[in-house]
C-alpha cells in the first residue's frame, strides 16, 4: 500500500522554505496537465514556497487542440514563458515528471541563468552527448536500451490500449485507459485515475521536430545542476531504466521513493513534496 495519500491541506510535512519562499515550477508529463500537481502543489505551498504548476499547450486546461501546437518549442511554451517573466537574478527549481523532463531540458537550455535547478521525477532527462529524443526512443522504441557506457536490458513497452496517430502533424499519442490503470497509476489511488480519466488528453512526444535540433549543450543545459528522483515501483520507466538515464546525465544527487509507481505525485505525495522542499531549499 502506497503511503502519504491523506489530505495534503492537514498537514505540514515538507520543509519550510528557507529564508523567504522559493519558486517552483511543476512540470507535467503526457496527456496529463497542471492538475496532476494538485497535491504536491498544495503541501508545498503550506510549507512557505511559491509554486506553479503550468498547463503546456494543448494540455490540461489549455484550450488549444494539439494540431495548434506543432512543435516541442510551442508545446513547452507556457514554461518558457513563466521563466522569462521572472525578475532579474530570480531563479526557479523546475520539476519535470515523465516527458516533462523533455521540457525542462529545454527550459534549462534556453535560460539556464534562470533555473536554480533541473529536478527529474522518473523522468526522461537528456545528455549533452545525443541527439535530443535519443532518451525517448531507448525506451519507447527498443526493447535493449544502449547507452554511452550502460547496457539495460528491458522488456518492450506494452502500450496495452493506447492510441497512436503518426500521420497527424505532430503524431499523436493517447494513453489507454488500462494503460494508465497497470502501468502508471497501480499504486495510485483509485479516485486519481478515477480523475485522469476525465482529464487525460491526446499529446505528442515530437521526437522528428527534437530530432531535427542540435544535442543540449554542455555550457548551457549541462551546467545546471540536476537532481533525480528513482521511483522504484514504476512499471513504464522501470527502475533500471532510470539508473541507467541517471548513469549517461551526470547528476549533483539522486534520491529514490520505495513507494512511488509513475505517478508519484499520487502514490507518494508527501514524500515527493519533501524531497522537492528540500531541493528548493538546498540549491535554491
Amino acid at each position: 500500500m502506497a503511503s502519504g495519500n491523506g489530505n495534503p491541506a492537514r498537514a505540514v510535512p515538507a520543509p519550510a522554505a528557507a529564508e523567504g519562499a522559493r519558486r517552483i515550477i511543476l512540470v507535467h508529463g503526457t496527456g496529463h496537465g497542471g492538475w496532476c500537481w494538485y497535491r504536491v502543489a498544495t503541501l508545498l505551498r503550506a510549507a512557505g514556497h511559491r509554486v506553479h504548476a503550468p498547463d503546456l499547450a494543448a494540455s490540461g486546461a489549455d484550450a488549444r487542440p494539439l494540431r495548434d501546437v506543432p512543435t516541442f518549442e510551442d508545446y513547452t511554451r507556457p514554461l518558457l514563458d513563466a521563466l522569462s517573466a521572472l525578475p532579474d537574478g530570480e531563479r526557479a527549481v523546475l520539476v519535470g515528471h515523465s516527458f516533462g523532463g523533455m521540457s525542462v531540458a529545454l527550459a534549462a537550455q534556453t535560460f539556464p541563468e534562470k533555473v536554480a535547478a533541473a529536478v527529474f521525477v522518473t523522468a526522461f532527462m537528456p545528455d549533452c552527448t545525443h541527439h535530443r529524443t535519443h532518451v525517448i526512443e531507448q525506451r519507447l522504441t527498443r526493447s535493449i536500451p544502449c547507452f554511452t557506457s550502460v547496457r539495460v536490458k528491458l522488456p518492450p513497452l506494452d502500450w496495452m490500449d493506447s492510441a497512436k496517430d503518426d500521420e497527424h502533424v505532430p503524431p499523436t499519442v493517447f494513453l489507454g485507459p488500462e494503460f494508465l490503470r497497470q502501468k502508471l497509476y497501480q499504486l495510485s489511488p483509485p479516485e486519481e485515475y478515477t480523475l485522469s480519466q476525465s482529464l487525460a488528453r491526446v499529446s505528442s512526444y515530437y521526437v522528428a521536430d527534437q530530432k531535427s535540433k542540435p544535442p543540449f549543450s554542455e555550457a548551457r543545459y549541462g551546467a545546471v545542476s540536476k537532481v533525480y528522483v528513482v521511483c522504484k515501483q514504476d512499471l513504464a520507466m522501470l527502475e533500471s531504466f532510470q539508473r541507467a538515464i541517471v548513469a549517461a546525465c551526470p547528476v549533483a544527487e539522486v534520491r529514490e521513493i520505495a513507494d512511488a509507481d509513475h505517478m508519484a505525485m499520487f502514490s507518494t505525495p508527501v514524500e515527493l513534496a519533501r524531497h522537492l522542499a528540500d531541493v528548493a531549499n538546498t540549491y535554491a
